[in-house]
């Protein structure tokens, strides 16, 4: 019987339909629409695939191609399908079955499924995992989350004392923070692209994964979901944070402090107001995972960090399915 499933590569004519689906997907975030994957397009040999299902659009799998590996995607956080519609357990055993017979065609030996952790989805929409285990796929990979769920819950009371510490010192202390504005932004963006990639540096030997022009160009496309909040201390910017916000969650992309601005805990003060927006619209705070080494090892001080502000324990998986 044919496949009632059928595959074929991305091109750019598919860029609206793809764009809708992303929008309208029970899984899918701004991160797989093709304006954001676009920045880094010159880094990856793209392998995307348009999927669909009886002559319809049925999923996209974002996806780069290595030797003889297909990823999805090397570029982004999370990946996986992004679905037009929840198919169901059976359907999607069939169409993780069929990816995998058109992988095999196209002389692909193995696939790295990276999955979209179940705080992004909309609706419950792990149907992937399950197919994935039939399929015999192995776990390469978990990463551990810390999130605060979008119930208010009380402040640890070591956050407490930091944060009214840094209250007390209001009359020096400015908060504020924008989403993509064309006029303003490029000064603070700059500004804090320098302080990011100082502290970054000199704290753990890394750099931040976009240059200062590549960020601003993605807020700029995406001035609801790419913001930059700032705190000044005089004047002077002394801490920031860029937040990621999909439907479901507010995402910590970078965080950093000066050293007038761990003195006067900037960044406890903006990450209390970045949770408590989260929580008023209903949605996960997500800090982000503390591992190195694909996940084999934590950095234990990282972790107390987030910890310390109540979260807990999401896990996100990758899987490495045989072709």
């Amino acid at each position: 019987m044919a496949d009632e499933f059928s595959f074929r590569p991305y091109v750019a004519a598919d860029e609206p339909a793809w764009n809708a689906l992303v929008a309208a997907s029970p899984n899918g975030t701004f991160l797989f629409d093709r304006g954001f994957m676009g920045y880094h397009a010159d880094r990856f040999d793209d392998a995307s695939l348009v999927i669909e299902r009886r002559g319809r659009l049925a999923a996209v799998l974002p996806a780069n191609r290595l030797g003889r590996r297909l990823e999805s995607h090397g570029g982004l956080s999370y990946g996986g399908l992004v679905l037009a519609d929840t198919l169901g357990q059976q359907a999607t055993w069939d169409l993780l079955q069929a990816l995998q017979r058109h992988c095999r065609a196209q002389g692909v030996s193995e696939l790295l499924y990276k999955t979209v952790p179940s705080i992004y989805h909309r609706l419950p929409c792990e149907e992937d995992r399950w197919a994935l285990w039939r399929c015999g796929a192995q776990l390469a990979r978990r990463d551990a989350l810390a999130v605060i769920g979008p119930t208010p819950a009380h402040w640890p009371a070591s956050r407490r004392r930091a944060i009214t510490r840094a209250t007390r010192q209001r009359p020096e202390l400015a908060l504020g923070g924008h989403a993509g504005c064309p006029a303003e932004a490029v000064q603070d963006w700059s500004a804090f692209w320098v302080l990011l990639q100082r502290e970054l540096q000199a704290r753990h030997g890394s750099h931040p994964v976009h240059s200062a022009d590549e960020i601003r160009l993605l807020a700029a496309r995406f001035p609801a979901a790419i913001s930059l909040q700032w705190a000044r201390w005089s004047g002077e910017l002394v801490g920031g944070l860029v937040l990621f916000e999909t439907p479901t969650v507010v995402h910590l992309q970078y965080m950093a402090a000066a050293d007038q601005g761990r003195r006067c805990a900037a960044l406890d003060l903006l990450l209390e107001q970045a949770i408590a927006r989260a929580q008023t619209a209903g949605k996960w705070f997500d800090f982000g995972h503390s591992n190195e080494h694909e996940g084999r090892e934590l950095n234990p001080g990282l972790a107390f960090y987030k910890e310390s502000f109540g979260a807990s324990t999401v896990v996100h998986d990758h899987y490495l399915i045989t072709c």
